[in-house]
């Protein structure tokens, strides 16, 4: 599949890692691609990177992710699925910058004839493509509206090593504001271990 990563942080870096060792075609988006070029990973302006993609990804800031996709125009983002990862904080990681909704719901909103799913937010890049190495199996959260897209973001996270019994659909779109204001209590239990490479599972009560 032909993966277009918005960014090249460390998080787009590593899901492109991540993809291209399970044999997708990356390629990540910059502003400024000719400055990317130490990377070892193929960087291509912004519109190249949506043009290539079968699945966008945003790995993006949050607070700057609306301004770069409409700087793209909503014909090119039109019926490609698009997978958020970002989150909008406060420069000191205390605020989010979408307190009453999510910055997934607001792409959603913005880009109509775009299928957003929400996921992978809720840990580091580390803990992203690697939850095997974690101590024990972990949940990861998928929330959108189109099911076919939820579809292909399970299969991308199953390349990921995640297996399907880790991944849980929570509902819609809107479900994404949990996901997302999940990075305050996110930053707390970090301090608390001294370390950002950790996840959460969801552990269910004894069937009914």
């Amino acid at each position: 599949m032909r993966i277009g990563l918005l960014g090249t942080g460390h998080v787009a870096r590593a899901l492109a890692q991540g993809w291209s060792a399970a044999g997708h075609d990356v390629l990540l988006g910059s502003r400024r691609p000719a400055e990317r070029t130490d990377l070892g990973l193929p960087v291509a302006g912004l519109s190249e990177t949506a043009a290539h993609a079968e699945v966008l990804v945003n790995a993006t800031p949050g607070n700057v992710s609306l301004e770069l996709l409409r700087s793209l125009g909503a014909p090119a983002l039109a019926g490609t699925v698009l997978i958020d990862v970002g989150v909008g904080l406060s420069d000191d990681y205390t605020e989010l910058s979408h307190p009453n909704s999510s910055l997934a719901e607001q792409i959603q909103e913005a880009f109509p004839g775009t299928p957003v799913v929400k996921t992978l937010c809720t840990m580091d890049s580390t803990a992203m493509i690697a939850p095997g190495s974690l101590d024990g199996p972990s949940t990861v959260f998928l929330s959108g509206d189109d099911a076919e897209a939820k579809h292909t973001a399970g299969r991308l996270l199953t390349d990921l090593g995640w297996p399907e019994s880790s991944q849980l659909d929570i509902g819609g779109i809107t479900t994404a504001r949990g996901q997302e204001h999940f990075a305050l209590l996110f930053m707390g239990i970090a301090n608390g271990l001294g370390s950002h490479t950790f996840n959460i599972k969801v552990v269910p009560g004894p069937a009914a």
